[in-house]
């Protein structure tokens, strides 16, 4: 050791060893070998840089990170927790175990005392190629089993309606995180720039538990958000009240040449940007909107094919023209659709809550859902939109095998419930994921919520990992730290 190496410390002197310096040299050139490995191969987030967003465009079509096997996304919510035992996810063991109590089993579940266990309440039968069971609750969409891919064993952070559907729609438990919906927009933007990039149609008996949480911004720019907007309902404000459509024409064009002066005085700001381009597409959906609402245009076979011809049943009828309004929003190039069957908590009359009388509320929610739902997915392939479309059948969580003490219904569950994906890059007839004997709780190849968003941001080519935000100093992402995309229910 040298004389001027006395006065260094261990660690100091301990860097002068010859060894160890060849020892760092060669982890130091390996992990320069192995980012570069990873560079080349797309799989560093770096490769993946957040989309740079144009103010005055915002809704700019944008690359995915990716080649994508979808372009856009409809999403069949239905609100409320639909039940997996009486719908996809057969379990002859509660046949066998009906009225006996669950061993073991816990003795309150999430609105009090449980009861015993209770057989599906509709009959199942083997479906299509596949043979999969599914039951006779849903007939039209029990039909398309061959072109489904199940994921029968997803689970919840909450058992409770709200945060259930936050966490479904934003991958949070809490108010306030970016939908879906609006994370693919601020990704992807939109092929149709008269029309908004993101729109949630709400149920014809009112909007979901949680609202406009549901298809709200978040922190991302305001411009993502979704649009309300259904076949009864159309955008509000709209029209010019009390202006005939020459002098809003004349109004329009002054107002356009003063913002776009004003914008050149003030190159840069951004915020005035934004604000010129959300007033310039208002402008433009006010002839995109009422012509793409107007379903007096559809042939009167399509209207049968949805039964929004359904005189004896209204609700049906109005949920069906919803449908037909998803179809022609997919059909226009809108990127994400969000179309929502079911209300909010209501004792399970105005959505899926069946707890105390499941069977005869399933009667009436299953007659408005199967029908429309089976016809726009039937539709969408018949115009070879399903080719390019990914669609979304999915509810916040599921029910237990016992029905609640003193009733005819099922509680919550989160533990173990099945949805359900269609079309562009979905691998069809196949079951993933497996619930226990009673279906209560999932038990192989068990996935949270986040692995279902980070599928489906996959088949739009996002990496979930790489799709970031920073806010408050912390880069935030719809699958917040965790998910996995299912490649088992990828074609």
């Amino acid at each position: 050791m040298t004389r001027h190496a006395e006065g260094l410390s261990a660690i100091g002197r301990g860097w002068l060893d010859r060894r160890r310096f060849l020892s760092n040299a060669a982890t130091g050139l390996g992990s320069i070998a192995l980012a570069s490995l990873l560079g080349r191969d797309g799989l560093l987030a770096a490769e993946h840089p957040a989309p740079v967003i144009d103010p005055g465009r915002p809704f700019a079509p944008r690359p995915p990170h990716f080649p994508a096997r979808a372009k856009n996304v409809l999403v069949i919510f239905c609100a409320g927790a639909v039940s997996q035992l009486e719908t996809w996810d057969y379990k002859p063991e509660l046949i066998k175990y009906d009225g006996q109590p669950l061993p073991g089993g816990p003795a309150v579940t999430f609105q009090g005392p449980a009861g015993a266990l209770a057989r599906p309440q509709y009959e199942f039968r083997p479906r299509g190629q596949t043979g999969k069971m599914v039951s006779d609750m849903l007939p039209h969409l029990a039909e398309l089993t061959d072109d489904i891919a199940f994921i029968h064993s997803l689970t919840s952070k909450s058992n409770t309606h709200g945060p259930a559907e936050n966490f479904l729609s934003t991958g949070f438990v809490l108010d306030g995180f970016p939908s879906l919906g609006s994370w693919a927009s601020y990704a992807l933007g939109s092929e149709n720039q008269d029309l908004p990039a993101y729109v949630a149609i709400p149920d014809p008996r009112g909007v979901p538990q949680n609202g406009s949480n549901n298809w709200g911004p978040g922190f991302l720019p305001a411009a993502f958000q979704g649009t309300p907007l259904s076949a009864k309902d159309p955008v509000r404000h709209l029209a010019a009240s009390g202006v005939g459509p020459e002098a809003d024409r004349a109004a329009r064009d002054l107002l356009r040449r003063m913002n776009q002066r004003h914008l050149e005085d003030h190159p840069g700001d951004g915020k005035l940007a934004a604000r010129i381009a959300s007033y310039e597409l208002a402008a433009r959906m006010q002839l995109s909107i009422p012509r793409i609402g107007d379903l007096s245009t559809e042939p009167a076979h399509v209207l049968r094919l949805y039964g929004a011809d359904d005189e004896s049943n209204p609700i049906k009828a109005a949920f069906a023209r919803n449908c037909i309004l998803a179809r022609r929003l997919i059909e226009s190039g809108v990127r994400f659709v969000q179309l929502f069957n079911g209300a909010y908590a209501s004792g399970g009359e105005l959505n899926w809550d069946g707890h105390s009388k499941l069977r005869e509320q399933y009667d009436r929610h299953a007659a408005i859902l199967d029908q429309p739902a089976a016809a726009l997915i039937r539709d969408l392939r018949r115009r070879g939109l399903l080719e390019e479309t990914l669609v979304v059948w999915c509810t916040e969580f599921g029910r237990m095998p016992m029905f609640q003490k003193g009733a005819q219904g099922r509680d919550h569950n989160p533990d173990g419930f099945t949805c359900w994906l269609t079309g562009a890059g979905v691998k069809p007839g196949v079951s993933h994921g497996v619930t226990d004997d009673l279906g209560q709780r999932a038990i192989q190849d068990v996935h949270p919520l986040y692995d279902l968003n980070a599928t489906i941001l996959h088949l739009l080519g996002l990496d979930h990992e790489a799709l970031t935000f920073e806010h408050n100093g912390v880069r935030r992402r719809l699958t917040n730290v965790e998910g996995d995309v299912i490649t088992q229910v990828l074609a």
